[in-house]
């Protein structure tokens, strides 16, 4: 999802620095115009956005899940066992 910058002038950027601040904070693009030409952007610092406190206990949530992680019932993984008995059914098939 792409971020519609807003359009202001140099000016109305000067008497409403805090707000605009505030607002990318928040994750809002602003252009600022000068005689009508776009001369510069204000964008945030780092591309997180600002999460709601239900967005952060959902995220927790997630994370926690993640690092628990899912009881799938089907015993250890074991990558090396899973890898030859991949490679053994496509050779078997070329072998044909």
């Amino acid at each position: 999802m792409q971020v519609m910058a807003k359009t202001i002038t140099l000016r109305e950027a000067t008497e409403a620095l805090s707000e605009c601040v505030r607002e990318v904070e928040a994750g809002e693009e602003f252009t600022i115009t000068r005689d009508g030409e776009p001369v510069a952007r204000l964008v945030p610092a780092r591309r997180a956005r600002v999460l709601t406190p239900e967005q952060e206990a959902a995220l927790e949530r997630t994370r926690r899940r993640m690092e628990e992680g899912w009881p799938l019932n089907i015993g250890r993984i074991n990558r090396e066992e899973l890898y030859d008995e991949i490679v053994g059914r496509h050779d078997a098939k070329r072998r044909r």
